[in-house]
């Protein structure tokens, strides 16, 4: 066989193991792409994203669309082709798969976790709305979650209302952890609580539970990576009551992003006139029930995504504009906000025209 023959031969050879090894052999990594944008002042599979009852709405007009980020499942791998392509990619981000699926995590823990964190966006964005417009929330700090294991096992409860500590009223919480590691692993604590079922059947008739309990519960020693302190199996959370209805309908979405855009959508139905100036706005970011906008992952998709929508403005966390900045779409004006009140205030500008006083995002 002629030396250029084989040559060429063993070349052509080694170019199709190179990638069979490329097809076949899988890399840790995942992929992030662009996934659809819903206008929270709009309909969604055929009704309106925002249902409010119990208090006058208005009409708007315009877009004040969520942003979502599509993730490779957590038992997909990834070949090496498919990580190569996606690196090239302009609409795609390959992160190594712990990124998104840490300590092991497996798909049903991540739904899960998403889907709770949703859900406590969706309460965080109708709070932070309602305080923007001065109509009183009626709030108190509950028992999120139950440690299975832990002292406080069948002890408290999903949803108890925890009303004090050793005899201190706790107003937010982050005092219950503050209460508890104020002792030592092994002493007891006193809960004062107001359990589920009581609560549940109070707001049921629109009154206020009276009915306390005092639960005592030895505290166990963490276990995890921080400083060794008292605890005793639980994590605190919020709930409220609202003066009138607030649903929101929107299926297949986890995580709490879309806090910042379902807040925006609820003040505008509730007040006339339209945020936007029938602007096409899109954007993302957490929201807590002071108002305050966190920042969220995976911005350069979403703002890829928002302007293939057909978004003008997107209103940024501050904390994910740097990122964000570094590769903006064309046509795309990334704005910066804090807070639901630098939202409204960016909107204003957006519908007035004064565009020049935004507060944009940069690179540096």
């Amino acid at each position: 066989m002629p030396r250029r023959t084989a040559t060429m031969l063993a070349s052509t050879l080694m170019l199709i193991a190179l990638l069979c090894a490329g097809v076949f052999i899988p890399v840790p990594y995942s992929e992030m792409s662009p996934g659809p944008t819903v206008n929270t002042l709009g309909n969604h599979d055929g009704e309106p994203v925002l249902q409010i009852s119990g208090r006058k709405t208005y009409a708007a007009d315009g877009h004040l669309n969520m942003t979502t980020v599509r993730v490779t499942s957590a038992d997909y791998k990834m070949n090496l082709v498919e990580a190569v392509y996606g690196w090239l990619a302009h609409d795609s981000k390959v992160v190594p798969h712990d990124t998104l699926y840490p300590d092991g995590k497996t798909e049903q823990q991540s739904t899960q976790e998403n889907a709770e964190e949703f859900s406590q966006s969706q309460e965080s964005a109708k709070v932070a709305a309602l305080k923007e417009l001065r109509i009183p929330v009626k709030s108190w700090v509950i028992v999120s979650t139950v440690v299975k294991g832990s002292p406080a096992q069948g002890r408290l409860h999903a949803g108890d209302v925890i009303k004090a500590v050793d005899g201190t009223a706790v107003k937010q919480p982050a005092d219950v952890a503050k209460l508890v590691t104020k002792h030592k692993p092994g002493q007891d604590v006193v809960f004062t609580i107001v359990p589920a079922k009581e609560q549940a059947a109070a707001e049921k008739k629109n009154t206020t539970a009276t009915k306390t309990q005092n639960i005592t519960i030895k505290t166990a020693t963490s276990d995890d990576s921080g400083k060794k302190r008292a605890i005793v199996g639980i994590s605190a959370g919020t709930d409220h009551t609202f003066p009138f209805s607030i649903d929101i309908k929107l299926a297949d979405v986890g995580g709490p992003s879309a806090g910042l855009m379902f807040a925006l959508g609820i003040y505008d139905k509730l007040t006339p006139g339209n945020l936007t100036g029938g602007k096409f706005v899109a954007g993302t970011g957490t929201i807590d029930d002071s108002g305050k906008v966190g920042p969220i992952g995976g911005i350069e998709m979403k703002t890829v995504g928002a302007r293939d929508k057909g978004a003008q403005y997107f209103l940024t966390p501050a904390d994910n504009c740097k990122a964000a900045a570094k590769d903006t779409p064309s046509g795309l004006t990334l704005v910066k906000v804090n807070t639901i009140g630098d939202a409204l205030g960016a909107l204003k500008d957006i519908r007035t025209g004064k565009t020049s006083d935004l507060p944009k995002c940069t690179a540096k």
